[in-house]
């Protein structure tokens, strides 16, 4: 299981880091071309969710890597999922059903994972 949950967490590390550096990088404009729901938000407000999806990467892998504080991998995991949760209700909100679906399936990982890391094979 431990085997699992790492492979787990470095997808989903992957994921975020991808999504986390392209909101952090790319104008507010560049990122509504291809996500209709970014002009429901300003550009600061896109930057702080790229922030917090790239750090939350980095603690879905690091805390575990380096042994410092493991107890923020499920922290970490437990907060990206409340992240799915809210672009889940934006997607819906905008009667976007389809498009909250890779939010739900990444929600429902990031759940496993937390779970995984705080009771089933918690990190020393």
């Amino acid at each position: 299981m431990n085997i699992a949950l790492w492979i787990l967490q470095i997808l989903l590390a992957v994921v975020f880091v991808m999504a986390g550096a392209m909101k952090l990088m790319q104008s507010k404009e560049q990122i509504a071309e291809k996500m209709a729901w970014a002009n429901d938000f300003s550009p600061g407000q896109i930057k702080l969710i790229g922030l917090a999806e790239l750090l939350g990467a980095l603690g879905l892998v690091l805390p575990g890597l380096t042994g410092i504080l493991p107890i923020l991998t499920p922290l970490a995991a437990a907060g990206l999922a409340l992240t799915m949760v809210g672009a889940a209700v934006v997607h819906l909100r905008r009667g976007e059903g389809p498009m909250a679906v890779p939010s739900i399936v990444l929600l429902l990982l990031l759940l496993f994972a937390a779970y995984g890391r705080f009771v089933l094979v918690p990190l020393a």
